[in-house]
C-alpha cells in the first residue's frame, strides 16, 4: 500500500514538473493587446497621489509602471482573457510583480509591488482611457 502511494506521489510530481514550465513559459498576454490605445489616466489608490497620464500604444506598458522603458526579463505567471500576472526583473534596477484585471477595453485594475531604485514599492491603481494621443 505504501509503495502504491509513493508511485502515485511520484507521478503527480512528474506531471506538475512538466505542467509548470508550460503554464508560465508561453504567455502571449493577448488581453493587454485588446486594450484601447490612447491617453490613459492612472489613479493610484493612495492619499495625496496625483493622477498620472500616459500614452499607450499597447497595454503591455502597464506591467512596468515603476520601471518605464527599462529592458526587463519577464515571466508570465497567469494569462487569461480578463487577468494577467507578470513577474519581471530589470538587471541592476530592481524587479516587480504586476497583476492587471480587465474590466473593459478602457478600464483596468492594477496591483503591483517590487523594488525600484533600491526602494520597495507597492500600489493599487485604476487605469482608464481618457482620450487620444497624437502620433498613436
Amino acid at each position: 500500500m505504501a509503495r502504491r502511494f509513493r508511485i502515485v506521489g511520484m507521478a503527480a510530481i512528474a506531471v506538475a514538473a512538466l505542467a509548470a514550465p508550460a503554464f508560465g513559459a508561453g504567455g502571449a498576454l493577448a488581453m493587454l493587446d485588446q486594450l484601447d490605445s490612447g491617453r490613459w489616466e492612472i489613479r493610484v489608490r493612495e492619499a495625496g497621489a496625483q493622477p498620472q497620464r500616459v500614452c499607450l500604444a499597447s497595454g503591455h506598458k502597464l506591467i512596468q509602471l515603476r520601471h518605464p522603458d527599462a529592458a526587463c526579463e519577464r515571466f508570465v505567471v497567469q494569462d487569461t482573457p480578463s487577468e494577467v500576472v507578470v513577474q519581471y526583473t530589470c538587471k541592476g534596477r530592481g524587479y516587480g510583480r504586476t497583476h492587471i484585471r480587465k474590466e473593459s477595453g478602457r478600464l483596468v485594475q492594477i496591483d503591483s509591488r517590487g523594488i525600484a531604485n533600491g526602494l520597495p514599492f507597492e500600489f493599487s491603481a485604476e487605469a482608464r482611457r481618457v482620450g487620444e494621443c497624437p502620433g498613436l
